[in-house]
This record gives structure tokens, C-alpha cells and sequence, in this order.
């Protein structure tokens, strides 16, 4: 059964049994008032009769209260202790029974109880006397309740209508009450189909009130938002991934055929030099170190769409050092200059290690020979500069994308990932990436995170250019060219 006529059936049957108890006792109520006067009128002439009756045979009617109290009852019987009719008038002989014949012997309380003589309902109330005869006799008065009754049957018949005109005035309102509280949910419900049925997550629903269903309304809502994001960032990240995919697989196709190639040709042999042979192997260890240095990114960029692990407090600064460090070995020809100010970040130490190091070796790749990298850490994170030829300006917007290299990259090794991982970790550590050409040349790379400046064990800022004392200043000297970086 649908909900709209469960709730204008459960509101009908409400009403309806509201409708229902107040019919009874509205019709109690009445029946106790009317069957009550009766009883007062007896009872009044009871005590009339008592105090100033006549209870000779033949000595006329009995005193009773006036018209406006009720009037005298139209039947009267006097009866013995042995059940005997003494007296009568009214034209009817009430019964008598024992509890009568107790009456009359004043061996029984008086009674108020109602009888039928001859199709007549009657009222009847039963005294005990024996002043005034002599000897004990019982007093019948009875008053007929025929307009009483047909004014409950009138009664009954209008509460009758009244209890079903209720309930079927219950019945309809209820429907159009539950239709109309009920409406937001059928739209939700419409929503939820039309959702299913187009996969549409835009569609929302309007939120009319602040109640309950508002509120149902209102996290539904909230509810298709966020999957709407999630569906959106789902389709992003597979988006991405078919891309890597598809970019990956182009990259590696010509190291692939090139490195086949040249172990086809050494495995043919024929008639190679000594020195064809050396050139060709150097060019497969070449391309295998290539392919090595490929694989390696990719893993990289895989892990990095990976939820991160558990974070540590780490002190950059000497992420950073031991970063120049490496750089240091392995790129001899250039200077590197490294600046830092004792900060801390919240973070993965070996994915800050490893961008770092992919900027350090893109500046030392873009150095000319015996130039300068100049680093620095500060409370804005790491920036690196290099004195080369700079980014072409429409290489500007694209350089952190994977696989992209710009004008002044071409032909040059390296898997075009280094600085795609740079801007992945530095967004992962709630931070964000971005480079810029130095006025005077060069370029300069920022990766800004949210560091906080730690306390320094050994002396505050340092400064470490390769073998020159420490300068003694925790931000880069005027001389030095730190152009600041674009911001995000």
C-alpha cells in the first residue's frame, strides 16, 4: 500500500476514534442529565409524599413538586408487605417483586429501576412507610421515560452521522494533508529515479521548509554534491590515467625499439669494429639507464595518486641539504648555493625528498657549465634558481604537465615527469607549485608549503654555498637574485 494512503488512512482512523469517544460521551453525558431529572422529580415527590401524603385508600392523588420541577408522576400504587395492591391510579399496576415486598417490610433499601408495563418504559422509584397507614406498605411512583428516549434515539442518530461524515471528512483531508507533506518525497523519489535512470548528478531538489523532510531534502542535496565530486574527481583520475597510459606508452616506444634495435644488430654480429661494438652497447646502457629513470617516474606518479601514509613533523631544511648533497655529487660542474631558515612541514619525508631532488636536477640540466643553482628555504618553502636560458613564455603554463617538454628541453634525456612529480607531492602537502623567469635570466621554481619556522639546534640560519662561511642571515643576501616566484 503507498505511503499518501497509509498516513490519510492512520489520520482517518485517528480522527475517527477521536470523533468516536467524544460521541460517547457526549451521549453518556446527555442520557445521566435526562434519565437524572427524572430521578430528581420522583425523588422530590418521594419526600413530598413522606411529609405530607395520605395514604388512605380512595383519598386521592399524592402531592408532588410543581410543573416546573418535574410535576407529579402520573402513576401511583401502594403495596403491601405480602405483595398486595392496596392502591392505584394511572390506569397502570406497576410490577411488584420481592425487592417491592422487601420495601414494604423495611427489610430493603428504596429502588430506582427502570420497567416495561404494557410497551410502556417506565421510570420507578419504591419507599418504605408506616406512619401514616399503620402498617408497613411500600410507595411505587413512576414517571414514563418515552420522551427521554426518543430524545437519546434522536441523539444517537445525529452522533451516528456526525461520528461518519467525521470520518469520511477525516479520510479526505488526511489524503490531501499527506499528499501535500508527502510531495518532497515524492521528489525525492523522482529525483532519485531520474538520477538512475540518465545518471544525471546535477538534478537537486528544492527545499521548502525547515522541517524533517527540509532537512531530508537538505542531505540529499549535500548528498548528491558530494557524489557529484566524487564522480567528477573519479572521472578526472581516470581521465588522468588513461592519459598516462596512453603518454607512457609513447615514451617508452621509442627506447624500446631503439634499445631492440641495437641488440638485434650486436646479436647479428657480422662484421663490426671493436669501436661499432663499444658504441652500441654504450647506447644500450644508455637507453636501459633511460628506460630505468622512466619506469622510476611513473611508479612514482602511480604512488602519488595513492592515498598518503602517515605523516610526520620534518624538518625541511634538512630534507633540502641532503638533497644538495646528492645533487652536489652528482652534477660536479655546478655551484649550488643553499640558503635555509629551520622549518618544519607536515609530511612524507621521502616524497619531499624526492621532488626536491627533481628540482635540483632540472636546474642543474638547465646550468650552464660552472653556473650557479642558488636554493633557499624559507617560511614560503623551497626555491630554486638556475642562470640558464629560462622557459619560453608559452612553455610557462605547461611545464609541471607529464610527459611535457619545453622549446629549450627538446633532445635533451630525461622522462619529462620530474616536474609533473614536483607539483603531485607539493598539492598532496596542501601546498602548490610554480615557475617564473628571473629578470636578469634564469628560472625560478617555487614549491610553497605550509611550514612553520622550528627552532634551530644548531646556530639558526645557515648557509651553505659549497666551502664560503655561513653568511649569517636567514634570508638571501641583496646581491643574491632571488626574483620572487608567480604566485599559484
Amino acid at each position: 500500500m503507498p505511503l499518501r494512503r497509509r498516513l490519510a488512512l492512520v489520520s482517518a482512523l485517528a480522527v475517527g476514534i477521536a470523533i468516536v469517544l467524544a460521541a460517547v460521551v457526549c451521549y453518556v453525558v446527555v442520557r445521566r442529565e435526562l434519565r437524572g431529572q427524572v430521578d430528581d422529580a420522583l425523588k422530590a415527590q418521594a419526600i413530598l409524599v413522606l411529609r405530607e401524603g395520605n395514604f388512605a385508600l380512595g383519598a386521592g392523588p399524592f402531592p408532588g413538586p410543581p410543573p416546573s420541577a418535574g410535576g407529579r408522576a402520573p402513576y401511583e400504587q401502594i403495596v403491601s408487605e405480602d405483595g398486595a395492591i392496596l392502591d392505584t391510579s394511572g390506569g397502570l399496576a406497576l410490577p411488584v417483586d420481592a425487592e417491592t415486598r422487601a420495601v414494604a417490610s423495611g427489610q430493603g433499601p428504596s429502588l430506582l429501576e427502570d420497567v416495561k408495563v404494557g410497551g410502556v418504559h417506565l421510570r420507578i422509584i419504591a419507599f418504605h412507610d408506616s406512619v401514616q397507614t399503620g402498617e408497613p406498605v411500600a410507595v411505587q411512583l413512576a414517571r414514563p421515560l418515552a420522551q427521554v428516549d426518543g430524545v437519546l434515539s434522536h441523539l444517537r442518530l445525529i452522533l451516528l452521522v456526525l461520528c461518519a461524515g467525521g470520518i469520511a471528512l477525516a479520510a479526505a483531508l488526511g489524503r490531501l494533508a499527506a499528499r501535500r507533506v508527502l510531495a518532497p518525497l515524492a521528489e525525492v523519489a523522482q529525483t532519485a529515479q531520474h538520477i538512475s535512470e540518465t545518471e544525471d548528478l546535477t538534478s537537486r531538489i528544492h527545499v521548502r521548509a525547515d522541517d524533517e523532510i527540509g532537512q531530508l531534502a537538505t542531505r540529499f542535496n549535500a548528498m548528491m554534491e558530494r557524489l557529484q565530486v566524487s564522480r567528477a574527481a573519479l572521472d578526472e583520475s581516470a581521465r588522468a590515467q588513461r592519459q598516462l597510459v596512453a603518454d607512457a606508452s609513447h615514451e617508452l616506444r621509442t627506447p624500446v625499439t631503439s634499445l631492440r634495435t641495437n641488440i638485434e644488430v650486436l646479436l647479428a654480429g657480422g662484421e663490426l669494429g671493436e669501436e661499432e661494438r663499444r658504441r652500441l652497447l654504450a647506447d644500450v646502457v644508455e637507453q636501459s639507464e633511460e628506460l630505468t629513470a622512466l619506469v622510476s617516474d611513473l611508479i612514482e606518479l602511480a604512488r602519488g595518486d595513492l592515498p598518503p601514509g602517515a605523516r610526520d613533523d620534518v624538518r625541511l631544511d634538512r630534507v633540502v641539504e641532503e638533497s644538495v648533497a646528492r645533487a652536489r655529487r652528482n652534477a660536479p660542474e655546478v655551484r649550488f648555493d643553499l640558503r635555509a631558515v629551520p622549518v618544519t612541514v607536515e609530511g612524507v619525508p621521502e616524497r619531499l625528498g624526492r621532488a626536491i631532488n627533481n628540482l635540483l636536477d632540472n636546474a642543474a640540466r638547465h646550468s650552464p657549465p660552472a653556473g650557479t643553482v642558488e636554493v633557499c628555504v624559507d617560511d614560503q618553502g623551497v626555491r630554486v634558481r638556475d642562470h640558464g636560458p629560462g622557459i619560453d613564455e608559452q612553455d610557462l603554463p605547461h611545464v609541471f604537465d607529464r610527459f611535457y617538454r619545453g622549446a629549450n628541453s627538446r633532445g635533451e634525456q630525461g622522462s619529462g615527469l620530474g616536474l609533473a612529480i614536483v607539483r603531485q607531492v607539493a598539492l598532496q602537502h596542501g601546498g602548490a607549485a610554480s615557475a617564473a623567469n628571473a629578470p636578469d635570466g634564469g628560472a625560478v621554481f617555487t614549491m610553497r608549503l605550509p611550514v612553520a619556522v622550528a627552532g634551530s639546534d644548531d646556530g639558526g640560519a645557515r648557509s651553505d654555498d659549497g666551502g664560503a662561511p655561513p653568511a649569517g642571515s636567514s634570508t638571501p643576501p641583496a646581491g643574491v637574485p632571488f626574483a620572487p616566484a608567480a604566485r599559484p
